[in-house]
């Protein structure tokens, strides 16, 4: 049912999803700050105040979101309950070292750790935990991605990238060419990175995170 409760959940869902506040989500998608706060949901005269279609538009896009995902977070859609599983989990720095890949980007070897997350059911998913700021305020340190392999990534997806000289990185895939790969970081103190398709190991999307 469209309500305003509903549509306000949806957007307090998304930002718990992503591991921010309302207010960080707000930031994220180019808004003012207070712009989902609890005290800009009713008037000062107790009626209700709707979030606004610009308002979700710009949220889905800033977070890769779905409208499925919106609407199932507002509780439009049934939803069974979250099926949780272990997947193999590992620390993003640690990643570069060999031997715990394949050439396809899959998790091979020893070492890995595990983590019981709620996930799609692709078999090939694993967790890895950033570190570093380059993806702040949307991924902190010690905040655990889910990847996949199999998934088709698109310009605008959030990534991993292995390079061949052992480099893991977590960024936004911002372009790509038959010759190059361009990626760019959420925090603004760091520039793009355009690397050449030759030295690109694998690359795979971001498809779920938790803190």
């Amino acid at each position: 049912m469209l309500s305003h409760r509903a549509l306000w959940d949806g957007i307090d869902a998304v930002a718990q999803r992503n591991g921010l506040s309302v207010s960080a989500l707000a930031k994220l998608a180019g808004l003012d700050a207070t712009a989902f706060n609890v005290s800009k949901r009713v008037s000062k005269d107790g009626r209700e105040r709707w979030p606004s279609t610009e308002s979700i538009a710009k949220v889905l896009e800033a977070t890769g979101e779905t409208m499925d995902s919106f609407l199932a977070g507002g509780t439009f859609l049934h939803m069974d309950a979250p099926r949780y599983r272990t997947v193999p989990l590992l620390g993003l720095a640690q990643a570069g070292a060999g031997g715990f890949f394949d050439s396809a980007g899959f998790p091979a070897g020893q070492g890995w750790d595990e983590v019981s997350l709620p996930t799609p059911g692709d078999p090939g998913i694993y967790a890895l935990e950033i570190q570093g700021d380059s993806m702040e305020p949307l991924y902190r340190e010690g905040d655990r991605v889910v990847v996949s392999p199999t998934e088709q990534v698109r310009r605008g997806d959030r990534v991993v990238v292995k390079t061949r000289e052992g480099e893991v990185m977590a960024k936004i895939l911002y372009r790509q060419t038959a010759n190059q790969i361009e990626l760019h970081s959420l925090n603004p103190a760091y520039g793009p990175r355009i690397l050449n398709m030759k030295d690109i190991e694998w690359i795979a999307r971001i498809i779920w995170a938790s803190q």
